[in-house]
């Protein structure tokens, strides 16, 4: 079926309906916690969790209290004694295990990862999922060969680690925190965020499934409360966050003065800098993606776009083109390329910080976009006329926003793009492989990205600098988060 639905009038294809079947998914009326390879129930009021897409409550979850998360650590550090001392390559087969049953139930993990979260289901099922088996993969074959990470000949676990992550890579995330954790010869506590911990809980259903030994990984699920009553308990050896700057800025105070190791991956504000040279279809898709993707539910967002000045006018009429192509809507529609926002508070901020943006001067425009009746929604947006005195080019919206800025020399473009508090990620458009070096060199960002925008390797190491954070995940590097250097 054809339709002119573009901004020029040109012939489209409308894509009919290709919705993914929820009858694999199982979701249970309410669910409590996983603790010593159990689950149990809570002992603070449960909560619910949403469908973003469509407002309907999905479950009951039980919220973790003090003496939940206690009897959690408690559990972890009883199973430390035998996990750490068991042979690395007895804990890489239960690291192998796991990760071929994640593919083995992956359309299960992505239609519930989707579904919970409100991303489409085309980047959970070809993106989330598999990269959460490549980090079950990569780090089985590290946990035989820590000898060899350059920590010395004997690195020994750190303990009992204290994970909390985000809502919008909930597995991903779940993934870059628990592989390696359990590679090094550590057991887990782990809080899932509030609005999406089904996938936390079907893993837990994936650690009984491998025959993981009880106390290993345990999940306590909760708000903030529970989160920061996770971190702070005295028997925590080691503290892993991915979240906002402010919560991370409270989890450092939190430890100030302990012997807690902290790995801390926060908030975002990356440039997108595209020179004159740049193949500019190519550099199209790769803001598109770099902005767009996960709703802008990324750290790492490309949220900040550089353009240089003689090929402003030319990119910015292919973007609104191309985003004139974008699809939102039913995250479960395989066709969908935006999906939900993950809650109604934050569409709240999204939009504020957007009528913000308006407000201080910046030129405003989505496609024609028309969006469901319920559930949470919000259209690809770009704002042109942008300063770096704008709150829209300074503050983390975490949403389909881009902030347009111009430049006309490399060196000005690397002033605009080091000028923001955070420092997590950086993306360069360019034809020159020179040029690509020189502005790696100088951007302070963790992850410099040259011609892509928004890959990632389980190999890779990923961290940031400032306000971004300390740490690295993933990697030879990812590994010293968990390790005591051997003598």
């Amino acid at each position: 079926m054809v339709s002119t639905g573009t901004t020029t009038g040109s012939p489209i294809f409308d894509y009919a309906p290709a919705p993914e079947s929820r009858a694999i998914v199982d979701i249970k009326p309410s669910y409590g916690l996983f603790i010593d390879g159990e689950f149990v129930d809570g002992h603070g009021h449960s909560f619910k969790t949403i469908n973003p897409a469509t407002e309907e409550t999905l479950a009951e979850v039980a919220e973790a209290d003090e003496a939940d998360v206690d009897r959690a650590v408690k559990a972890a550090r009883r199973a430390f004694r035998g996990w750490s001392r068991m042979p690395g390559k007895e804990r890489a087969k239960y690291l192998y295990r796991i990760a071929r049953i994640i593919q083995e139930r992956s359309r299960e993990l992505a239609v519930l990862e989707s579904i919970d979260n409100g991303k489409p289901i085309k980047e959970s099922r070809d993106v989330d999922v598999p990269i959460m088996a490549a980090h079950f993969f990569y780090h089985a074959g590290w946990a035989d060969k820590l000898e060899y990470a350059g920590l010395g000949p004997n690195p020994q676990p750190l303990g009992v680690a204290a994970q909390v992550i985000p809502w919008n890579f909930p597995l991903l995330m779940l993934a870059w925190k628990i592989a390696p954790a359990l590679a090094c010869g550590n057991t887990v506590v782990l809080k899932p965020a509030e609005t999406t911990p089904l996938t936390a809980l079907l893993f837990a259903e994936i650690c009984q499934q491998a025959d993981l030994p009880p106390g290993v990984v345990n999940f306590v699920t909760g708000a903030g409360d529970t989160g920061q009553t996770l971190v702070s308990h005295p028997d925590v050896d080691k503290v892993a966050f991915t979240g906002s700057t402010a919560v991370g800025k409270a989890i450092a105070r939190s430890i100030a003065g302990t012997d807690k190791k902290a790995t801390l991956e926060l908030g975002g504000k990356a440039a997108n800098i595209v020179f004159d040279d740049a193949p500019i279809d190519q550099a199209i898709e790769g803001i598109v993606s770099g902005i767009f993707f996960n709703q802008g539910h990324v750290c790492c967002a490309g949220s900040r776009l550089l353009l240089q000045e003689s090929i402003a006018e030319e990119a910015m009429a292919k973007l609104k083109r191309r985003m004139s192509t974008l699809r939102v809507g039913d995250p479960l529609d395989k066709n969908t390329d935006i999906g939900a926002i993950n809650s109604a508070a934050q569409l709240a901020r999204i939009r504020a910080l957007a009528e913000i943006g308006e407000d201080e001067g910046a030129e405003r425009w989505s496609p024609p976009c028309e969006l469901p009746s319920s559930g949470y929604w919000f259209p690809p947006t770009v704002f042109t006329g942008v300063s770096q005195a704008h709150r829209i080019a300074r503050e983390e919206i975490f949403g389909p926003v881009l902030s347009v800025l111009t430049f006309r020399t490399p060196a000005e473009a690397v002033e605009k793009a080091n000028n923001t508090p955070y420092g997590l990620s950086a993306g360069v458009w360019t034809d020159k492989g020179s040029r690509i070096l020189f502005m790696a060199d100088k951007l302070r960002a963790g992850v410099v990205w040259a011609n892509t925008f928004n890959k990632f390797d389980p190999a890779s190491p990923f961290g940031g600098y400032k306000e971004s954070g300390y740490g690295r995940e993933g990697g030879r590097q990812g590994l010293a988060g968990y390790l005591k250097a051997g003598a």
